[in-house]
């Protein structure tokens, strides 16, 4: 588990939510419900390859861990950018009235998972000590960082005027790296996974959600102190997205051309892409605006959505191509790190939170609302590509057909390269993302 789930939402937050979800009147008495269930459902894949049915002693390689069943599934990967397994569904309960009692999720046949998914409390673990924003590693207290962080953001073919923002490394302190990194970035709404939780996937079932499945019908949570009453429908809305088709063309020295075909269900898109020239780091963006763009690879409520959709920093549902202005990614040689290693592009669908609740909130603003239970399906899509490299053509990880020969050398991901000094400085600012990119080395002369 990573330090990524462990996420706040207290019970006075979590009545909040359901207050803001549920439309609820501002004079209202909204308490917390007796039972909660997060579900996190996330497609993922890579541009160019074909799905895999990776064996379980390698799930490891990938965030995974083997299991029962062949699976190498674990809590957690649906808030990543998940490539193998190419589907994934996170479960959280969290029952007030049999903390950390086991329980089990009835699903409808489609989801060919068998009839119930058991969800168990947490392995007992040691969990890391997260570094304050802002605060120093040890690599940045013992070098000074060489280069600079360029930023450059908009669809097009050109670079355009007043870009790319520019960090000169070697100048910045902590401080001005916190500005420059500054962006939007939505409060979490997902589980803080404690041992008083049931979860899924877990040590008794760890087996991958198979192609073609589906979570539409009725879900029933059955378990010590559940209510007879926990039972949801889920529509095609609240299903596993289909993967995203993402094809690039153009060498770095151009204009890289990206199209997709249009993902059911999906409410806004983004990209992201980064790599290195020379001594500086470059990160690209779809938005219409310098956000870095960091904060947004989760799961986003739908207000967050359409607020951001507004202000152009995400692409509207109905877009199907981008392109990465020309050269931003292209060093001397034309290669991002004059190693012919081409830069990391990341994409995110969006699709829509949905919230259940039992029983309805009163429509007498002065009546109490405390639900029974209350549910929460988070969905999206997400897709990464090496730029550079002409994936058209050659289909989605996700999306090829069962049974389909695998790609010669296909079926090892991007090695992530080992941490630098770099990495450090942008995790101090914004935990978790330098280590992300697996492109950043050679900045301190290494």
């Amino acid at each position: 588990m990573t330090k990524r789930t462990l996420l706040s939402t207290r019970p006075a937050l979590l009545a909040a939510g359901l207050c803001l979800a549920f439309g609820a009147g501002a004079q209202q008495n909204v308490k917390p419900p007796k039972l909660q269930l997060w579900m996190d459902l996330s497609t993922g894949g890579m541009a160019g390859m074909p799905e895999m049915d990776m064996p379980a002693s390698m799930g490891g390689m990938f965030g995974g861990r083997g299991g029962p069943g062949g699976g190498n599934t674990s809590y957690g990967q649906a808030r990543g950018m998940n490539v193998m397994p190419a589907r994934v569904l996170d479960i959280a309960l969290y029952n007030s009235l049999k903390p950390g009692a086991e329980a089990a999720q009835a699903v409808p046949p489609g989801l060919r998972m068998g009839d119930k998914l058991p969800l168990v409390p947490p392995q007992p673990q040691a969990v890391p000590r997260e570094r304050e924003p802002g605060e120093m590693s040890e690599d940045m207290r013992r070098e000074t960082p060489k280069g600079r962080i360029l930023i450059y953001w908009g669809c097009g073919n050109a670079v355009r005027g007043g870009q790319p923002r520019v960090i000169d490394l070697a100048r910045a302190n902590p401080a001005d790296m916190g500005a420059a990194f500054a962006g939007r970035n939505a409060p979490d709404r997902g589980a803080r996974v404690t041992p008083q939780h049931a979860l899924f996937p877990n040590e008794k079932n760890r087996v991958n959600v198979p192609r073609d499945a589906s979570l539409v019908g009725e879900h029933q949570v059955l378990g010590e102190g559940v209510p007879a009453s926990m039972k949801f429908t889920l529509a095609a809305a609240q299903n596993l997205m289909p993967a995203i088709e993402l094809q690039s063309r153009g060498g770095l020295k151009d204009s890289i051309a990206l199209n997709w075909a249009a993902v059911p269900q999906v409410r806004a898109y983004f990209l992201h892409a980064m790599g290195q020239v020379g001594n500086d780091l470059v990160m690209w963006s779809s938005a219409e605006n310098a956000d870095s763009g960091m904060g947004l690879f989760d799961y986003l409520p739908n207000a967050s959505i359409d607020r951001w959709l507004k202000d152009n920093t995400l692409l509207k549902p109905e877009t199907t191509a981008c392109a990465v202005p020309k050269g931003i990614f292209a060093g001397p040689e034309g290669a991002a790190r004059g190693d012919g290693s081409p830069a990391m592009l990341r994409m995110i669908a969006y699709g829509s939170e949905s919230n259940f609740a039992h029983p309805p909130r009163p429509t007498d603003p002065k009546i109490a609302w405390e639900p029974e239970w209350a549910v929460r399906v988070r969905v999206k899509a997400n897709t990464m590509a090496m730029l550079g490299e002409d994936s058209s053509g050659r289909g989605n990880a996700a999306s090829a057909t069962p049974g389909a020969p695998s790609t010669p050398g296909a079926a090892a991901a991007p090695a992530a390269a080992p941490a630098t000094p770099l990495q450090s400085a942008v995790d101090a600012v914004l935990p978790g993302a330098g280590a992300a990119t697996g492109l950043i080395k050679g900045l301190f002369g290494r």
